[in-house]
């Protein structure tokens, strides 16, 4: 579950990179410095992801990515794109850890010497 989420918050800290860019004409420096601030949490959070706060800090970074779309709309739709593939790669890492976890405890079920 872990690579599938930081993988989904990586990519989202480069398309934060791409809307900075297309905001420098149009935005103020405060929005900028703020897209800035998301794009550098979205990757300190992929490194958090070895504790359970840091999926919550992931899930509240695609609130304030989604809100960029304040600053550049094509935000809303991207960040939208982006929350739902959060919540696909929690739910298909869940679901990956409890067929791992079957796997695991039928192995040591049959014992050590079969496989």
């Amino acid at each position: 579950m872990r690579v599938l989420c930081a993988a989904v918050l990586s990519m989202e800290s480069i398309l934060m990179g791409f809307a900075l860019l297309i905001a420098k004409d149009q935005a103020s420096i405060d929005q900028i410095w703020f897209g800035a601030a998301i794009a550098i949490l979205l990757l300190l959070t992929s490194g958090m992801l070895k504790r359970k706060g840091g999926y919550l800090l992931g899930s509240i970074w695609q609130v304030f990515v989604i809100g960029y779309g304040f600053v550049i709309p094509l935000m809303f739709y991207l960040g939208g794109l982006f929350a739902i593939l959060w919540v696909v790669a929690i739910y298909l890492g869940r679901k990956g850890e409890a067929i791992k976890a079957i796997k695991i405890a039928s192995l040591d079920k049959d014992g050590p010497n079969q496989r």
